[in-house]
């Protein structure tokens, strides 16, 4: 497997479906009206549903500036041949180790998009030399977030305790499932992906 040389990732990635694309404030609207308003897409996130459009704006912002300084890399979910946008994914770098969170339109749901979001992007990273670890965390409640990331050929490593707050459930931090994905195992989910890897 041939490895990424560059540490920022590339501002487009393109699966079997999807084209993954820089989130910017060009995005805002789709971002507004296809989630970020939408009470329960946004039930297990850190954040409350955007009220007006302003709000999607300020946070396609902050997704700009973080892509920017090297901390975190946001795209938008493009549906291949109608140009729609799904959903987005964000991916934290933190060298070795690297986080994802992602987000899909409820009209969406269930056709995979997520899965095959989150696996060209972990895909890209484990390429990465010096990254060794893909993670993410879900509210052990939200059941549909964890069968993407065993869809993605995550593994189950914990449930964390106390570990994540999503204010639209409950004021409390609260008990968290824990996937990751190692370098080492990159080679069987790309197996496992039946032709959903990078183009």
């Amino acid at each position: 497997m041939r490895e990424n040389r560059s540490r920022t990732p590339p501002e487009q990635l393109e699966t079997a479906r999807l084209r993954l694309s820089r989130l910017t404030t060009a995005h805002a609207r789709a971002v507004f009206e296809g989630w970020a308003q939408d009470e329960e897409v946004t039930r297990y996130l850190h954040w409350r549903p955007h009220r007006t459009e302003v709000e999607s704006i300020e946070h396609a912002e902050r997704c700009e500036a973080a892509w920017n300084d090297g901390s975190s890399f946001a795209w938008v979910l493009e549906e291949l041949g109608s140009g729609e946008i799904v959903g987005s994914i964000a991916a934290h770098d933190a060298g070795f180790r690297v986080s994802l969170g992602y987000v899909l339109a409820r009209a969406r749901w269930g056709e995979g998009f997520a899965a095959e979001a989150v696996r060209a992007v972990t895909e890209w990273f484990l390429l990465r030399p010096g990254t060794y670890r893909v993670w993410a965390v879900c509210d052990v409640d939200n059941r549909a977030s964890a069968r993407v990331l065993e869809k993605a050929g995550f593994s189950l490593e914990a449930t964390l305790r106390r570990w994540i707050l999503h204010p639209n459930v409950s004021a409390a931090p609260r008990d968290a499932l824990c996937y990751s994905i190692v370098r080492s195992e990159l080679g069987r989910v790309r197996r496992e992906g039946r032709g959903e890897r990078l183009r």
